[in-house]
């Protein structure tokens, strides 16, 4: 983690050169999911309500999941960004070295920008959960913090497979943006009002339900059963993220060099 620490602040001051570079792309980062909510809100403005979900109620799902990938595209670009780095041959280079290449790819690269999306998501939960009639508890407190990370997890896993595909297709599959990009536009509402099969899908095998749907229903009060158990839904989704690492050293122990 010292080594992790120092690639950050090496990112950081590096980015800080051209400060006002700097600031307008984080205004830019602002406004693209701005967009998006007023496209939502004037989606509850005509119809009122989707399946029994209020606007508020999707406000709160809208902010979690994009401050999950807000976080991941900040903190795990390097694995977003990793087939530049097969491509011109400085994986080889991180072999060599006496670290995880885990460590060192998630070094690689920083996206401080995505501030300006964070800060946006952030006004919108403060914002959502002001208008919430909801019966805050120690335990609901904990969930709400357990699902934005459980989705950062999530987020990076699916960065990670995606970067281990680079080992066999070398350029970065597109594909991938699927279910990051996606995944997002998907997971920003609750996932009852698709189709089952994507909902099951979006559950057990990219868990984003994990993320939003069945512990927001928790803290919404629309669901019954024991507390505890919808508190640890975020870990169980969060588990995502280790056979995505097992698929990366899977990778690295059969990746060969393309020679650049």
């Amino acid at each position: 983690m010292k080594l992790y620490f120092k690639y950050l602040s090496i990112h950081f001051k590096s980015q800080m050169q051209y400060r006002t570079s700097f600031w307008l792309l984080s205004i830019g980062q602002f406004f693209i999911p701005f967009s998006i909510f007023v496209g939502l809100y004037f989606l509850f403005e005509r119809f009122g309500q989707i399946k029994g979900w209020q606007f508020f109620e999707v406000a709160l799902c809208f902010a979690v999941i994009h401050m999950a990938f807000s976080l991941s595209e900040c903190f795990a670009r390097g694995f977003d960004m990793f087939s530049s780095l097969v491509v011109k041959g400085e994986f080889d280079r991180l072999l060599v070295r006496p670290r995880s290449t885990f460590v060192q790819v998630l070094g690689s690269k920083f996206e401080f920008t995505r501030v300006g999306r964070l800060l946006q998501s952030v006004i919108v939960l403060v914002w959502a959960l002001s208008n919430l009639p909801i019966e805050w508890s120690t335990i609901k407190a904990i969930t709400l913090a357990l699902m934005i990370v459980s989705g950062v997890f999530i987020f990076t896993g699916i960065y990670m497979l995606a970067a281990t595909m680079c080992f066999w297709t070398v350029q970065g599959l597109e594909v991938a943006s699927i279910f990051t990009d996606g995944g997002r536009e998907m997971a920003q509402y609750p996932l009852n009002i698709y189709q089952k099969w994507v909902a099951r899908f979006f559950t057990y095998v990219i868990p984003f339900g994990t993320v939003n749907y069945l512990p927001l229903q928790y803290i919404l009060g629309k669901g019954d059963g024991n507390e505890l158990i919808h508190m640890l839904t975020p870990v169980l989704g969060s588990l995502f993220i280790l056979p995505c690492f097992l698929v990366w050293q899977f990778g690295v122990r059969h990746y060969r060099s393309t020679g650049s």
